[in-house]
């Protein structure tokens, strides 16, 4: 009998978003904020409207890069003894059917039920989970 997928067994390790796309996120809302409040300035300055629509619109990159850089953070591949969870989706390594790479969404892992993962590049050590996952599932 296969195991429970609800139970994946012991947790061996866990891969979230790379640093180098956590710094790049954080660079963004970095200056984003400066210019916004380098319009705000400027405004204040010189009373010109096109100022306040400047700073609006650095305001609205500097949100969605925020929203963007806390949602990065919660993507995390969590590799168990008997499978592999990503979001809420869980896959044993037993009914993994295939893998294949994907240049641009990354690794594609379909389950013989249907289900699947689409692991970003993004992630944390990319290169070395897939080819784990390849020695585990077998494929």
């Amino acid at each position: 009998m296969p195991p429970d997928p609800s139970n994946l067994g012991k947790l061996i390790s866990k891969h979230p978003t790379a640093p180098a796309f956590i710094q790049r996120a954080a660079i963004v809302a970095l200056l984003s904020f400066l210019f916004f409040l380098a319009m705000l300035i400027a405004f204040l300055a010189r009373q010109h409207f096109g100022y306040l629509i400047l700073a609006a619109a650095f305001l609205v990159v500097n949100i969605f890069t925020m929203i963007g850089f806390v949602m990065q953070r919660r993507n995390i591949v969590k590799v168990f003894e008997n499978g592999l969870s990503y979001g809420k989706t869980k896959i044993e390594w037993i009914s993994i059917s295939s893998i294949s790479n994907d240049e641009k969404r990354g690794a594609v892992i379909e389950a013989d039920d249907g289900t699947g993962i689409i692991i970003p590049r993004s992630i944390a050590d990319f290169d070395n989970l897939v080819s784990y996952i390849h020695t585990q599932s077998g494929r």
